[in-house]
């Protein structure tokens, strides 16, 4: 189908901010977001930003991605994470869903929202017409706003056995299904991202049409330089649009505060300490020299497969490599003005609070985690490492 005129997606996303303010205790408090978030967000188009063209989506770059996911987090980290996991989701499974699919998941609803979990906890067995499907996925953000879960399974055989690739890895694939055949389980009970709704999702011996199969493990179908991305970049670099807005929110929630506390035992404003000074200081160049190492290194792999090219191993670890660095660059300026902005910062009634226990989260999420570093570190040494893991 033709392009769509792409409205200004940034834009939209920071209209949606008093909506989304409103609704971040009740989100909070609820553990999932609210309907009426989830459904402006919708109407808005943010959940098609990284949906294919065909599919009646905005095919956006990955830095205007990663803008739109700012603006939401840095209103609330858990919105921004549910956004984030939606349209991450839904614009990977439309390079690879089949013209039946398309129609039923996108263009028959420009409102529908899917949640989704690829690592294969599923197990699929072949009858006439498609699979039957059961498993079991934890961290299906967003499952009570969506209309669809897109959820990674094993193909097995009539025994159980687990099918195999001509690799020899076995054969997992992803499976497209309605909201009326699962079942969403109560187990999102934690500190950080509580209104993000990840809770487990559950399937029971459901019939999936063959139509709804995808596989994203095999080259994409779709030319355009959005699906020549390797999976895992696209993966890495919509985490950090979470943690990068987190951090920018917080300093500015750092600089409202330090211009109106004044600290006990003190007859100056907390701006006029160097400890504060220091610390917003230090945060602003992490959080902006952090970004800016990503997107210098998406620019690097965006100019490539826009070219018609693949992403060499190197360009695709330094983007990994980046979009970490990222992350741990936003956890530490967050906690810099935490520290700095005192015991004010422990009450629920700073934002510090929230933004605090939510960034630290995106950090421990593997596609982003620290401990990628030493993977980084051993191919820029020439080491072998595992192709896989960028």
């Amino acid at each position: 189908m033709p392009a769509m005129e792409r409205p200004d997606l940034v834009a939209a996303a920071r209209a949606l901010a008093p909506i989304v303010r409103e609704a971040a205790d009740e989100a909070d408090r609820e553990r999932r977001l609210p309907e009426r978030v989830a459904q402006a967000m919708a109407k808005a188009g943010l959940y098609r930003t990284s949906v294919a063209i065909a599919c009646g989506g905005y095919e956006c770059d990955p830095v205007t991605t990663i803008k739109v996911i700012e603006a939401i987090a840095e209103v609330d980290g858990a919105t921004g994470w549910n956004l984030m996991i939606g349209l991450e989701g839904a614009g990977i499974a439309s390079g690879a869903v089949s013209h039946m699919a398309a129609e039923e998941v996108f263009l028959g609803n420009p409102t529908s929202i899917l949640c989704g979990a690829v690592n294969p906890l599923g197990r699929a067995r072949a009858v006439e017409g498609g699979w039957i499907v059961s498993g079991r996925w934890p961290y299906a953000s967003g499952c009570h706003n969506a209309n669809w879960f897109w959820g990674g399974a094993t193909l097995i055989d009539d025994e159980g056995t687990p099918m195999k690739r001509p690799s020899g890895v076995p054969h997992a694939v992803q499976m497209l299904i309605p909201r009326a055949d699962w079942e969403i389980l109560d187990t999102w009970n934690v500190a950080g991202l509580r209104g993000s709704g990840s809770h487990d999702v559950q399937v029971s011996d459901v019939f999936v049409p063959a139509h709804r199969m995808t596989d994203i493990f095999l080259p994409p179908t779709n030319d355009s330089p959005l699906f020549r991305y390797p999976v895992i970049s696209r993966l890495c670099y919509n985490k950090v649009g979470v943690a990068t807005g987190i951090a920018r929110s917080a300093i500015d929630a750092f600089i409202e505060l330090a211009n109106e506390k004044t600290p006990y035992l003190s007859r100056s404003l907390l701006r006029d300490r160097a400890q504060a000074q220091l610390a917003v200081a230090e945060a602003e160049a992490l959080l902006r020299s952090g970004r800016a190492f990503l997107f210098e290194a998406i620019g690097e792999m965006w100019d490539e497969v826009s070219a018609g090219g693949q992403p060499s191993p190197e360009l695709r670890v330094r983007q990994r490599l980046a979009a970490s660095h990222a992350v741990v660059s936003a956890v530490k300026a967050v906690e810099l003005v935490h520290n700095a902005a005192g015991a004010t910062a422990n009450f629920q009634s700073s934002p510090l609070e929230r933004q605090f226990r939510d960034v630290h989260v995106v950090r421990a999420h593997v596609t982003v985690s620290p401990a990628f570093f030493e993977t980084a570190g051993r191919a820029l040494l020439g080491v072998p490492v595992d192709p896989g893991s960028y």
